[in-house]
């Protein structure tokens, strides 16, 4: 079986969507899944990880050939909202775009089953779920850099942090109000500060973060982040679902989420602490802007990372957290391709 696995714009995508093409290939070269990372129709299944027009092309030309196609839903609207510069104006044509494009696959793979729940609106095409996986042979020795990694950053433990790319829509308006209500704990948020990507909001709210909440930028070894780091916060309003998290959980760090579909397999308080947005008046859930400018859910992080400043308490909700994260590690997942190609071809 011969797979073309293709990336488009492999060169210029990185965070999550990046790291899940190489969690892919990992797997493959672990069950012996011959693949080209060209797109071709010179194979027994044409792979896309991003649907842009090249993929698109490629998807139809495959269709008329006979080639069957599967498509991975990392793009949805909702996850590409609040993200970087006109994402918020862009995610409207989005939808559609998407429709048409998912709509060319015989199958959809999709990172979470809140992701295939989101799909359904897109496309009637039969769905697999897939964990993007957790690299736990990346993390191998992360222990070794804290004492490096707390002195460059300047961090007292125990540090609440959060990693990947700074933006918006993974609550960083929660993060950094949480760090002013919280000035005798330091906050680092692991990840590029792109500034000419970044909408004006954004900027501000780095720039005007408090001197307990740092902002490192691109982290050459992103091992020294879960060494520094005690207290993973993700405070995002959507994700298809987190590498980041998965990361942090290998890593046995303590985890305090928002209380949203994406994390509805973690269990409150056994491996995370969860907290809720708030609700209106009339008893529907708040927005992420609303959210966060009221500062309504900020009371419950602080909360959450009050309770983790007690050393076994961490310990022991970062021990569950590794140990549940063992069922996403790329060799628990491998096979799942394997299944999913031999069923379509």
């Amino acid at each position: 079986m011969k797979v073309s696995h293709y990336f488009e714009f492999e060169d210029h995508v990185t965070g999550g969507m990046a790291a899940s093409v190489d969690h892919q290939r990992k797997m493959f070269d672990r069950v012996g899944i011959e693949y080209t990372t060209e797109p071709t129709l010179d194979a027994d299944v044409l792979h896309c990880n991003l649907m842009g027009p090249r993929s698109v092309w490629y998807a139809r030309r495959a269709r008329k050939a006979g080639v069957p196609v599967v498509a991975h839903t990392h793009v949805t609207a909702e996850d590409f909202g609040d993200s970087f510069r006109f994402t918020n104006a862009l995610a409207v044509p989005l939808r559609p775009y998407l429709r048409r494009a998912y709509g060319l696959a015989d199958r959809l793979v999709c990172p979470s089953e809140y992701n295939r729940e989101v799909i359904e609106g897109y496309a009637d095409v039969p769905a697999t779920v897939v964990s993007n996986g957790v690299d736990r042979e990346k993390l191998t020795g992360f222990e070794s850099l804290e004492a490096e990694y707390r002195e460059r950053y300047d961090l007292d433990p125990p540090t609440v942090f959060m990693v990947g790319h700074v933006i918006k829509r993974k609550g960083l308006e929660t993060f950094v109000e949480t760090a002013h209500r919280m000035p005798d704990v330091d906050f680092a948020w692991f990840g590029p500060i792109d500034r000419s990507l970044k909408g004006r909001e954004t900027k501000r709210l780095v720039d005007e973060a408090p001197s307990n909440c740092t902002f490192t930028g691109f982290v050459d070894d992103i091992r020294g982040a879960y060494a520094a780091g005690d207290v993973f916060c993700f405070p995002t309003h959507e994700e298809n679902e987190g590498i980041a998290l998965l990361e942090a959980m290998a890593a046995g760090k303590p985890l305090v989420v928002r209380d949203i579909e994406t994390f509805s397999w973690l269990d409150d308080g056994e491996d995370c602490l969860k907290v809720g947005d708030d609700e209106r008046d009339d008893g529907t859930a708040a927005s992420a802007d609303e959210t966060d400018a009221r500062g309504d859910d900020v009371s419950g992080f602080i909360q959450a990372i009050d309770e983790l400043r007690d050393a076994d308490r961490r310990a022991e909700l970062g021990e569950a957290a590794a140990e549940r994260s063992e069922a996403f590690s790329l060799d628990a997942i491998a096979e799942r391709y394997r299944s999913l190609y031999a069923d379509l071809t």
